[in-house]
């Protein structure tokens, strides 16, 4: 059975006063039905901007998906005209984005937001998006239904607010569900709560999902596999377990570093020196070669593909002497 998302080469390119970015640079990976597949790396990795291309939310200008393939279901989104790509958002595909206060509608309720993505994409009657609708208020963890499907998204807390969009984004139960840092400024004990949610749907339903993160423990408790970006490029990406014990890129041995253990009782945490270089401003050769601890002369000069190592995958002339 062919994946359910497999994208080929996605390169995403930005034209700006400081010249031409290239966010995502020829990224490939797969999620089959069902899984969970988790985008890691530091802020400015490209991380969001792939999950954008992925649902042809790029605006042009400034930014363009310059080449590649993205095959969902068997279809090349990115050939499908702008009427069809909004039938498949929301009803084939749902999103969670990053920051629900302003990804909401302030001016709706909670209730009207459900049933518009019901009635649009199921063509339900206002009765039956409504009754629809409290059951997925009911489903996502939200108590008191009725009065919360009257609310304004003012009117409810971060974690609630957060639950609300993926609401809507199970409201057509889609095959697939992006979610962009989908616990971010949330308390620990709401952020345990949500990860609990997504795996449950996954469990119940069936349904797949890719979920962009910076946080490890998010990963480590979700995704059956991850892949490690860095400048705009898959460095890494193998089983969740393999990837978080035995990590082969440098830079992803940095990330598990400085993750705190109880277990220890260092002062000091570990850390990666330097910072990602700008995306104008890209180096040659391996681009992580000026924070990496095991630099030798062909990082500098020319820049590693993946290629396997043990279960994982990693873009590293460690290991392609």
């Amino acid at each position: 059975m062919p994946p359910l998302l497999e994208v080929r080469g996605l390169h995403t390119e930005f034209r700006t006063g400081a010249g031409l970015v290239r966010a995502v640079d020829g990224i490939s990976y797969t999620v089959e039905q069902g899984e969970t597949v988790a985008i890691v790396g530091e802020s400015g990795s490209g991380k969001s901007v792939s999950a954008l291309s992925i649902l042809r939310l790029i605006a042009d200008p400034p930014g363009r998906i310059t080449a590649g393939e993205i095959l969902f279901d068997g279809r090349d989104l990115r050939g499908l005209s702008e009427p069809e790509m909004r039938r498949i958002r929301g009803r084939d595909i749902g999103m969670v984005f990053q920051e629900p206060m302003t990804s909401l509608n302030p001016v709706l309720t909670v209730g009207r937001q459900i049933t518009e993505v019901l009635e649009q994409h199921q063509g339900a009657d206002g009765p039956t998006a409504e009754r629809r609708a409290l059951e997925l208020l009911e489903m996502v963890g939200i108590a008191d239904v009725g009065r919360r499907l009257r609310q304004y998204p003012h009117q409810l807390s971060g974690g609630m607010r957060q639950r609300v969009m993926i609401a809507i984004a199970l409201a057509c139960n889609p095959k697939l569900i992006i979610a962009d840092e989908p616990t971010t400024a949330l308390d620990v004990s709401i952020q345990a709560q949500i990860i609990t949610l997504l795996k449950r749907l996954c469990h119940d339903h069936g349904t797949a999902v890719m979920l962009i993160t910076h946080d490890m423990g998010v990963i480590a408790e979700t995704a059956d596999r991850v892949a490690v970006m860095y400048a705009g490029r898959i460095v890494e990406i193998g089983p969740v377990s393999e990837v978080i014990h035995r990590p082969a890129h440098p830079y992803t041995r940095g990330l598990m570093g400085s993750i705190p253990s109880i277990a220890s009782d260092r002062d000091v945490l570990a850390q990666i020196d330097g910072s990602m270089p700008r995306l104008t401003a890209i180096p040659t050769g391996c681009a992580f070669h000026p924070r990496c601890p095991q630099v030798f002369e062909r990082c500098r000069r020319e820049r590693p593909e993946l290629a396997p190592v043990g279960a994982t995958q990693a873009a590293c002339w460690l290991h392609q002497h």
